[in-house]
């Protein structure tokens, strides 16, 4: 539930700074893009789609400027997906939004006398992941 309710603030924190056309499953394309980006193929890999659902969300960020294909640079049919300067505003925009609400948070839990349980939420990726910290999945 938690985590549902900071995620909740957080979509309308970022719909409110101009993001509303971006869902939680975009900033998830986003961070596997971000660098020198993937093909569709390595996308949905990664965010455990099918390459069709994968080449869908492609085209629709596409349509609106968030995402380009480029050649690939080892050449053949494939196309590299790269974020545009219109996506690493919105990652720059949402990071902001969630430094906030992290702060926020903070402040709140610090007025009753708690604190952020990093490191129970750190004991738990852990359990999880082990020592790597592998990157966001979407949580369908």
């Amino acid at each position: 539930m938690a985590f549902q309710l900071v995620l909740t603030e957080f979509v309308s924190r970022v719909d409110a700074a101009g993001y509303s056309d971006l869902r939680p499953v975009h900033g998830m394309v986003f961070q596997v893009l971000q660098g020198s980006g993937a093909t569709s193929s390595e996308l949905a890999e990664e965010l455990g789609v099918t390459k069709q659902a994968a080449g869908q969300i492609i085209d629709d960020l596409e349509k609106r400027g968030y995402v380009e294909r480029q050649p690939h640079p080892a050449g053949g049919r494939r196309k590299l997906v790269v974020l545009t300067g219109k996506a690493r505003e919105h990652l720059a925009v949402a990071g902001g939004v969630l430094h906030e609400l992290e702060g926020q948070l903070a402040e709140r839990l610090r007025g009753v006398g708690k604190e952020v349980p990093r490191a129970e939420l750190a004991t738990i990726v852990r359990a999880f992941a082990g020592d790597a910290i592998p990157p966001l999945r979407p949580v369908w």
